[in-house]
């Protein structure tokens, strides 16, 4: 048995668990209702959204592969999570029901997601440099 085949495998088992818990919930049709959206999101915001940039960045001269490719799906993907709170109305009545700053903290999740992929481009960019050296 392959690798994929276990890795297929633990997901499917990931998944069942995942719908029998989701099952056990009483209002388990919201839950799929925000999924749902999930998946609207994804699909109608951010896979087009990175999309347009590595096309703008194709026609630009640049490339987009391995992680600087990874590092925006995961900027998107992060910034569609943290939507529901960045867009949430004013104060709420509960304080403690969205203690943080959310936007500061998206800010600075989407500033190491850019300062880690400007470090690892040069790092790469270095060791090639140094390997054509040699």
């Amino acid at each position: 048995m392959g690798l994929r085949q276990v890795t297929g495998g633990l997901g499917l088992l990931c998944a069942a668990w995942g719908g029998w818990l989701l099952l056990q919930q009483p209002e388990a049709w919201r839950i799929g209702v925000w999924l749902g959206g999930a998946v609207v999101v994804h699909d109608g915001f951010v896979a087009p959204l990175v999309f347009t940039v590595a096309a703008l960045a194709a026609a630009a001269g640049a490339r987009l592969r391995g992680v600087p490719r990874a590092a925006l799906i995961v900027a998107g993907s992060l910034t569609a999570i943290a939507l529901p709170a960045l867009l949430r109305p004013g104060g709420v009545a509960n304080p403690t029901v969205l203690p943080l700053d959310y936007l500061r903290n998206w800010l600075l999740a989407m500033a190491a997601i850019a300062l880690s992929t400007v470090l690892y481009a040069a790092l790469r960019a270095l060791t090639r440099r140094a390997g054509r050296r040699d």
